[in-house]
């Protein structure tokens, strides 16, 4: 009953992020032009299809994938604190940006973030390898060392030391180059669009369904070390499999949305106190829908009606993720 009233108000808040915005467009004219029909104005035709329902669709499957990578991230540690960036994944991607929209600007004089639809696609190129540098990097340790505190400690160090790098060429780069990237820093779900919004969509769609495949994998890792290895589980390799999957999510969703944060965190805490179980039979399509329904509300307040432009994504994830990690905590306190 409970995923059912989740999805109805996925749906709810999809209608809403199609029908709100600082222009208003009648319903029925945003249903004639998803239909394709062309007496509908050019402008409204545009505002919808170029901006709304990319829009949308990509709060939808990115919020989805935050909140299961950031489960998968929680139940690998076994720490309510781990996120879709724990390990440092994020920070390998903007990293990568850092170096196209800073670093090109520095050596070439004119940063590739100011081209265009190449410098777009470079952005997300940079990410992508960013974070699967980093990824590998981590893949790597996770079948030398056994403890996940270890890997844990790791994995925050390199996301530090990003983190410093990334400093270093804000210091040496122009006001302009820092300014883009800052802005790329802030999130958003608004510069996806056309065939980029079809391909992050469809690898959304793909990525979505086999993370499901590690289900029973990560609920016999909630059972202990101990009681894994009696099943016969390789937990290195169990372990590498989690984390492979997470760390693809957030590659992905980084790599077009920017660093969002707070969904991963928030989301599978809001679901454990919503259907009161650890089984992951149950966690995981209602982290998926969960977190998509929270990432359309988000995008739609970060565009209120009335407003010309947009709050950043992340300014509106941790207002409304910060006040769900506190009721959850408090109403857990209530009960013991």
């Amino acid at each position: 009953m409970k995923v059912i009233v989740i999805i109805v108000a996925i749906m709810v808040a999809f209608v809403l992020n199609l029908l709100l915005g600082s222009v208003d467009i009648p319903m029925g004219d945003i249903l004639r032009i998803l239909i394709g029909d062309d007496s509908v104005s050019v402008i409204s035709r545009n505002i919808i299809m170029q901006s709304r329902v990319p829009q949308a669709l990509t709060a939808t499957v990115a919020g989805a994938g935050l909140a299961v990578s950031g489960l998968q991230m929680q139940v690998v540690f076994r720490n309510p604190l781990a996120g879709p960036s724990v390990l440092g994944i994020s920070n390998g991607a903007s990293l990568g940006v850092a170096l196209v929209v800073l670093l090109s600007g520095s050596i070439g004089g004119v940063a590739l973030s100011r081209m265009g639809y190449i410098g777009n696609a470079a952005i997300s190129m940079a990410a992508i390898v960013g974070a699967m540098a980093v990824m590998s990097l981590i893949m790597y340790v996770a079948t030398k060392v056994r403890g996940n505190v270890t890997l844990l400690i790791i994995g925050v160090l390199i996301g530090h030391l990003a983190t410093a790098i990334i400093g270093v060429l804000k210091f040496f780069s122009a006001e302009e180059d820092v300014k883009a990237y800052v802005v790329w820093g802030l999130g958003s779900f608004a510069r996806v669009s056309g065939d980029e919004m079809m391909l992050f969509v469809c690898l959304m769609l793909l990525l979505l369904p086999l993370s499901m495949l590690l289900i029973k994998t990560m609920n016999i890792l909630l059972l202990g070390d101990d009681y894994a290895r009696s099943l016969g589980l390789n937990l290195n390799r169990a372990r590498t499999f989690v984390i492979l999957s997470s760390g693809v999510l957030v590659a992905i969703v980084t790599a077009y949305c920017g660093p969002v944060m707070f969904i991963g965190l928030a989301v599978p805490h809001l679901c454990r106190a919503m259907f009161r179980t650890n089984d992951n039979r149950t966690l995981m399509p209602a982290t998926m829908l969960m977190g998509a329904l929270l990432a359309l509300v988000c995008n739609l307040v970060a565009r209120m009606p009335g407003m010309e432009g947009a709050l950043p994504v992340n300014s509106v994830t941790a207002l409304v993720g910060a006040p769900v990690i506190a009721w959850v905590i408090f109403k857990r306190n209530n009960q013991y």
